[in-house]
C-alpha cells in the first residue's frame, strides 16, 4: 500500500534551518500525489559581512548535511533533493557534485536518487539551447565567483556578469522586495547574455522569474524552480503548468 497523500512520490528535502523559502516555494510547485518532507541542517543565523563569514556559513551548512539526511530518511522518501544551492558549487567541479550526491546516498543507506541545483541548471541550459554566455545573481559574497566560474566553465559556459546581493545573515537572504530582485536581474542582463540564472535557495524568486522571462525575452532560471523541477522529472513526473517559468510549462 502506498502513502495516502504521496502516492506518486515522497520527496525528502535537505535545507538549512535558516531557510524560509524552499518549503513554501517547493509546495507551490507540488503536483497532486507528491509530498515534500524537510530535513533541516541546523546552523546559527550568523552575521555575514565579508567573504570569510560567508565561507563559514557554508562550512556550517556542510557540517549539518549528514544529520539532516538522517532526519528526513525516517519518513522513507522516494527521492532526495538538496535544497541549498551554494553547497552544490562549493568545490567548483562536477566531480564534487557527484561525490556530494554519493555522500547523501551513503548516509541514506540505500540507492536513492538525488537532485542538486547543479543538476537542474545543467539540464535547463541544455533544454533552452544556451550555447555559452550566462549571468548569475545570488545573495552571496564574491568568494563564490571562482567556484561558480570553474563549475560552469567545466560545463562549457561563461559567466558574463555577477550580482552579489550580500545578505546580512542566512535568514535575511529572503528580506528583499520585488524591486530588489527585478533590479538585480536588470543589472546582470546584457544583449550577449543568453540566460539569467538565480542562485540562492533562500531568495524568493520563483514567480518573479516567470514574469521576467516575458519582459526580458530570454530564459530566467530560478534555483528553487529548477532544482525541484529536476527532482520531479528525474522520477518521471512530467506535469506541466504555468506560473513557474518555461521549465514547468514547456519541458
Amino acid at each position: 500500500m502506498t502513502d495516502y497523500l504521496g502516492y506518486r512520490s515522497k520527496i525528502g528535502v535537505t535545507t538549512p534551518s535558516t531557510n524560509t523559502v524552499v518549503q513554501p516555494e517547493y509546495d507551490t510547485m507540488r503536483p497532486r500525489g507528491v509530498t515534500n518532507h524537510l530535513g533541516r541542517m541546523h546552523i546559527p543565523n550568523i552575521e555575514i559581512h565579508d567573504n570569510d563569514t560567508f565561507d563559514e556559513s557554508i562550512r556550517l551548512i556542510d557540517a549539518g548535511l549528514d544529520e539532516a539526511v538522517d532526519r528526513v530518511m525516517t519518513c522513507n522518501p522516494d527521492y532526495l533533493v538538496l535544497g541549498i544551492s551554494a553547497l552544490s558549487v562549493w568545490d567548483g567541479s562536477l566531480q564534487y557534485v557527484a561525490d556530494l550526491k554519493a555522500r547523501m546516498r551513503a548516509r541514506a543507506g540505500r540507492d536513492i536518487g538525488v537532485s542538486t541545483a547543479v543538476d537542474g541548471v545543467a539540464e535547463a541550459l541544455k533544454l533552452h539551447g544556451v550555447k555559452r554566455k550566462i549571468s548569475i545573481m545570488e545573495p552571496y559574497f564574491p568568494s563564490i565567483e571562482p567556484r561558480m566560474g570553474a563549475m560552469f566553465e567545466e560545463m562549457g559556459y561563461e559567466i558574463v556578469k555577477y550580482r552579489h546581493m550580500q545578505g546580512a545573515s542566512p535568514a535575511t537572504y529572503s528580506h528583499v522586495s520585488d524591486q530588489d530582485m527585478i533590479a538585480a536581474l536588470r543589472e546582470i542582463d546584457d544583449p550577449e547574455v543568453e540566460c539569467l540564472v538565480q542562485f540562492g535557495a533562500n531568495l524568493p524568486m520563483a514567480r518573479i522569474a516567470d514574469e521576467a522571462e516575458r519582459w526580458l525575452g530570454k530564459p530566467v532560471v530560478s534555483i528553487n524552480v529548477v532544482t525541484y523541477w529536476h527532482g520531479l522529472r528525474a522520477q518521471g513526473i512530467d506535469d506541466r503548468f504555468p506560473g513557474f517559468t518555461q521549465l514547468f510549462s514547456r519541458f
